[in-house]
């Protein structure tokens, strides 16, 4: 019986991951990118494999940065799919407004997914951001302005929040960066 760890480990199976999280069909998608279903199944399954050109179209699709496609090949084959190493963990979202997140989940295939966060000084998400999540946010080192359903909490180095399917916003108006843990229920990346 093979490896699930190995089976998941995959630029294949994170696309899966990824157009099931978004709500798209295999049709939806290969309609979206010009390609046939069997050609996007085919990559689905690693027996295919799309070009650059092909990976940043799917990434456009799916909205995450095109590094998230790309599963580091640089870790022993024994870590892959079950250790990240801090050298190795892929970008995720927009990296704008001084938000710095990185995947800490070994690939995209669980019901869950685990994010590194990095707020920078004077960064803030000024607009709410509502996600059909459930997400707990550990604050690692720093404080952190949250506002959770337009109510305001401040959160320090060890405090941790939990956000159910609410508008959010965040600021860092201190001087140090903040860094939180997330872990985010369904994965939005």
């Amino acid at each position: 019986m093979p490896d699930l760890m190995e089976e998941t480990s995959t630029v294949g199976a994170d696309l899966r991951a990824l157009r099931k999280a978004r709500g798209l069909t295999l049709e939806d998608m290969a309609e979206a990118l010009g390609k046939s279903v069997g050609w996007l199944s085919q990559v689905e399954r690693d027996i295919s494999h799309p070009t650059m050109q092909d990976l940043e179209a799917m990434a456009a699709l799916l909205e995450v940065p095109r590094s998230l496609l790309f599963v580091s090949q640089n870790a022993p084959e024994a870590e892959r799919g079950r250790v990240v190493r801090a050298a190795n963990r892929r970008a995720v979202g927009e990296r704008e407004g001084g938000l710095v997140e990185e995947l800490l989940s070994p690939d995209l295939t669980d019901d869950f997914e685990v994010i590194h966060s990095t707020f920078l000084p004077g960064s803030a998400r000024i607009e709410p951001v509502r996600r059909p999540t459930q997400e707990l946010g550990y604050l690692v080192s720093g404080r952190l302005d949250v506002w959770i359903g337009g109510q305001k909490f401040v959160v320090a180095s060890g405090d941790a929040f939990r956000i159910r399917d609410q508008a959010f916003r965040w600021a860092n108006p201190y001087e140090d960066p903040a860094i939180a843990v997330w872990v985010i229920a369904p994965p939005v990346y």
